[in-house]
C-alpha cells in the first residue's frame, strides 16, 4: 500500500494511544513488565513518533509541490454495503483526523475487551462484530482524509499558483 496522509495519520494516532498506555503502565508499575523495559519501549516509541511526524510533513510538502496527493482506495468488500461510509460528514481535514483518532481509541478499547478471559465466547463474538464495524469506520476516515487533502491540493493549485 502506498502511504497516504490518511495512512500516516492513522499510524501516528495509534502510536499516540500506545504512548498513553505505556506511560500509564509505568505510572501504575505494571507487574508483568519491569519499569526499565517499559521506559525503553516508551523511548523507542517517542523516536518512532518523531520520525512519523517528519514523514507527515514530508508527505504534505511533496503533495503540495507536485499538486497530487496519493490516494489508495480500499478494495476490501467484507463488510455489508450498509456499514460502509457510516462516518460523520465533514469538509474539514481536522475533523476527519479527529474522527480517525477517536475510532482508533474505540478500536483499541474493543480489542482489549475481546482479549478478556473472564467472559463467554459468545460475548467475544459480539465484540468482534463491533470491531468489524469500528475498523470499517476507521478505514472510511482514512479515505476521507485522503479525499479532503486531494480537494485542498486541487483548490490550492487553482488559487495559489
Amino acid at each position: 500500500m502506498a502511504e497516504t496522509l490518511g495512512s500516516l495519520v492513522d499510524k501516528l494516532t495509534i502510536k499516540n494511544i500506545r504512548e498513553f498506555y505505556l506511560a500509564r503502565m509505568i505510572k501504575e508499575k505494571n507487574g508483568e513488565f519491569s519499569t526499565k523495559e517499559l521506559k525503553q519501549k516508551l523511548s523507542k516509541l517517542k523516536e518512532q513518533k518523531r520520525i512519523m511526524a517528519c514523514e507527515v510533513d514530508s508527505f504534505l510538502a511533496q503533495a503540495f509541490l507536485s499538486g497530487v496527493a496519493a490516494q489508495d482506495e480500499k478494495l476490501k468488500l467484507y463488510n455489508a454495503r450498509k456499514d460502509i461510509g457510516r462516518i460523520q460528514s465533514t469538509e474539514f481535514l481536522g475533523e476527519a483526523i479527529s474522527g480517525l483518532a477517536e475510532k482508533n481509541l474505540e478500536l483499541w478499547n474493543l480489542e482489549d475487551e475481546a482479549r478478556r478471559k473472564d467472559v463467554a465466547l459468545s460475548y467475544i463474538g459480539k465484540i468482534k462484530r463491533k470491531i468489524d464495524l469500528c475498523n470499517q469506520q476507521r478505514n472510511d476516515y482514512i479515505d476521507k482524509i485522503d479525499e479532503l487533502l486531494a480537494e485542498k491540493i486541487k483548490s490550492f493549485g487553482k488559487n495559489g499558483r
